[in-house]
């Protein structure tokens, strides 16, 4: 039995009476209009505007809205547009005694507690659409039941970064999803996050001008717009977006392209710069400002010259927009998305974007196409049997081909592994050893190399002139070798490859040592110190040195044209070449096999390969790239020549004579002091790719360049980005590696971040 709104109207000025507070004029007003509804057969709905009611309107509110279902009333929206006069703890408190009747909750502008929020999100809510616009949310972690939610907005909560795997996990009816101009950056978290909501079918990370909503534009369903169409549009139309503070402030760096946006319009041209989160657009002399409707001409034009995708009319883009391919790779992973951004996706654009993902990523690791359950992979590996997706011939086929490859087993579990994986596990290696310096200090890495024959040891040098050897899997010390007498960062490491027990340490003072890790005497309970080193001539200026297949020889290179071969045995110079580039070498690398062979690269945009046996006046072949080079390496096998060049030019070219052999096309982000590195993983079938200016791993295909995996650093505590300095990959376990990263705050804090990609974090 439920009784009259009238009965409700009466039970709120009892209890403002109980409460000793005054009735809330605007309340008494919107309870009246709710009785009013059943004389024209609306359905009834109560309003609760927190705009209008103070902290004293609240507790005699909330005892009426506990009894709600004795009343007849249908739903609840509960809405605030402006700062709130009310505490916090008051809305959840009125949220959770109507929490049946829910059906719109917008709570915008609030600067939440993060404790209150927590409360909101655990324990759910049972509203139809939820409304959090420009709310400091940090980490988003629905986990609560919001079994009923199909609507949820998000735009502008420019703390969010990112969206975790399980941070939706009770919405199963979830069919509209708005995330403009939000930090969120990563495609791999993000679409693992939205995997899992089953009716998701509208998602926007940046809207169209024209469109409060997530649903289609109006203007792109009158027609539909030819790629040619559009780009003959966009060569005569200015088009100009001026980007919000909250996206300037991004830890992340955005990229100047808008291939993510608009890959399939070359001839876009794009301007940013700053304002008042103002966009504008203009189309010859008609002029539309964000906020206003789009006039109706405008539409009319838009139609007679067949432009319809209101993509290329959007605003407040969350920096995933700007990813290379963004559109095609949310559309080909999402397979029940009909509207992305305002634009609705047909079957040729669905189409399209398999075709583009299928050409530039990979969805698992080694062209696997399904995940792979261990148990299967176990049992064909005991059955010899093949792929169970491969018709009965393939399958025979494959059952033979697999029982000759060392590495199915492996790939298999690794492809199984890396698929539910998208935000890996890190462990922090440096900080094991910060109870051997005095005081508070800590130790600050500099360089890093994992140890050749021993898969739990890892020496680095640090910045203070110090050597350390731990043991990465227990989380202990090995050995610590203390200053060299003078307070000079270590820039060079490298193990011997016959006796791997010696490391060879160099500075950037020149000084060069080889130490024997096994010689050492302890220093007290927790530290170790070694006896004296082995200690060669002086390089100046040194940044890199490098040690021969047979332990005979290494060579040196530094902030100068030279390169200089030493000999172990004896200390001395062998050689001092001069003048082989025509500014500073970064990099010089023996190859692994010959150890007469050597790769050179320059800021002076060249690589050059030596070949000791001649004498180097001249190289045995020249390669340039675009950009000075910050470093090149062989591939294990010798076979090819990793260079990276400065602002993500990556190219793989073939070490018999320099020829481009994969180029990974990593976009630039248009700063000369965005230095980048790469090394080879699993062997030479991946490439991890990072850069001193930004906080992204890149994992790419070594053969076909497809992307397999970006990851994004950032330090949670501190909501502050941690840049990539160098990286390595771990040579024992696949899909393993450390990176050496550098926080933005404090700006002195530096780690060896050791990342499972096969394990979630």
């Amino acid at each position: 039995m439920s009784f009259d709104i009238s009965s409700m109207v009466a039970r709120y000025l009892n209890s403002c009476k109980l409460h000793e507070v005054l009735p809330n004029a605007a309340l008494l007003s919107e309870l009246y209009e709710s009785s009013m509804q059943k004389k024209v057969q609306q359905r009834r709905t109560l309003l609760v505007s927190l705009d209008e009611l103070e902290d004293v309107d609240m507790s005699p509110l909330v005892d009426v809205l506990l009894k709600i279902q004795l009343f007849d009333v249908d739903a609840v929206d509960v809405l605030c547009t402006s700062p709130l006069a009310v505490k916090q703890e008051s809305v959840v408190s009125l949220v959770r005694a109507v929490n049946s009747s829910l059906r719109t909750v917008d709570l915008q502008d609030m600067l939440f507690k993060k404790e209150i929020l927590w409360d909101l999100f655990q324990g759910g809510l049972n509203c139809q659409s939820l409304k959090l616009r420009s709310t400091e949310i940090q980490k988003l972690n629905m986990v609560g039941s919001f079994m009923q939610l199909h609507t949820l907005n998000l735009d502008f909560c420019s703390s969010l970064t990112s969206l975790e795997r399980g941070c939706f996990a009770c919405m199963p009816k979830l069919m509209r999803l708005s995330i403009c101009g939000t930090r969120i950056a990563d495609m791999w978290t993000t679409r693992a996050a939205l995997s899992r909501l089953p009716s998701l079918t509208e998602l926007r990370f940046q809207n169209c001008i024209c469109c409060k909503d997530t649903g289609p534009c109006l203007a792109s369903s009158n027609g539909a717009a030819s790629p040619a169409s559009v780009g003959k549009l966009f060569s005569t139309y200015e088009f100009k977006r001026i980007n919000q503070d909250s996206l300037n402030d991004s830890p992340y760096k955005v990229s100047n392209h808008f291939e993510g946006i608009l890959s399939s319009d070359p001839s876009f041209v794009a301007k940013s710069g700053r304002a008042d989160l103002q966009h504008e657009v203009f189309f010859g002399d008609l002029h539309v400002q964000e906020g206003d409707d789009c006039p109706e001409d405008i539409n009319l034009k838009l139609r007679d010259r067949s432009v319809v995708s209101k993509m290329y009319l959007s605003s407040h883009p969350s920096p995933i927009c700007y990813e290379k391919h963004y559109k095609e790779y949310m559309i080909a992973l999402l397979p029940h998305l009909r509207v992305l951004d305002n634009c609705p996706i047909r079957k040729l654009d669905r189409e399209m974007a398999n075709t583009v993902f299928s050409q530039y990523y990979e969805f698992l690791p080694y062209k696997r196409r399904q995940k792979e359950n261990v148990a299967s992979v176990l049992h064909m590996r005991e059955t010899g049997r093949g792929n169970v997706y491969h018709n009965q011939f393939s399958r025979i086929k494959e059952a033979v081909s697999c029982r000759k490859s060392p590495h199915f087993y492996s790939r298999s579990l690794c492809a199984a592994k890396l698929g539910s994986s998208a935000s890996p596990s890190l462990h922090t290696v440096s900080n094991i050893s910060n109870h051997i310096k005095e005081g508070s200090e800590s130790l600050r890495p500099r360089q890093f190399e994992y140890h050749p024959t021993n898969p739990s040891l890892m020496a680095f040098g640090t910045l203070d002139g110090e050597v350390v050897v731990v043991n990465h899997d227990a989380g202990n010390i090995f050995s610590y070798i203390p200053l060299f007498g003078v307070t000079n960062s270590i820039l060079g490491l490298c193990w011997l490859n016959k006796n791997p027990f010696k490391l060879l340490a160099g500075s950037d003072s020149g000084s060069l040592r080889l130490y024997d890790i096994n010689d050492t005497l302890p220093k007290g309970e927790t530290s170790y110190s070694s006896s004296s080193p082995v200690v060669f001539e002086k390089f100046e200026q040194l940044t890199s040195l490098h040690v021969n297949s047979t332990d005979d020889q290494f060579l040196t290179s530094g902030y100068s044209k030279k390169v200089a071969i030493y000999d172990i045995c004896s200390g001395k110079h062998l050689h001092l070449f001069g003048d082989m580039h025509q500014q500073p070498i970064n990099v010089a690398k023996f190859a692994h096999h010959s150890p007469n062979l050597l790769v050179t690269s320059s800021f002076d945009r060249d690589v050059k390969l030596w070949d000791l046996r001649q004498t180097p006046s001249r190289p045995c072949y020249t390669a340039s790239s675009s950009r000075g080079n910050v470093m090149v390496c062989f591939s294990p096998d010798d076979l090819y020549l990793l260079v990276s060049a400065v602002d993500n030019e990556v190219k793989q070219l073939l070490s018999v004579d320099g020829r481009l052999q994969t180029d990974f096309r990593i976009a630039s982000t248009g700063s000369a002091h965005n230095y980048t590195r790469s090394y080879y993983m699993n062997g030479r079938d991946y490439v991890i790719s990072g850069s001193s200016d930004e906080s992204i791993v890149r994992i790419c295909c070594a053969q076909t360049g497809r992307r397999l995996r970006d990851y994004y650093l950032e330090d949670r505590a501190l909501e502050s980005p941690i840049l990539v300095q160098s990286l390595r990959s771990d040579p024992f376990r696949h899909f393993h590696m450390a990176v050496l990263a550098s926080y933005v705050r404090p700006s002195s804090r530096r780690d060896i971040i050791k990342v499972n990609l096969l394990e979630s974090g």
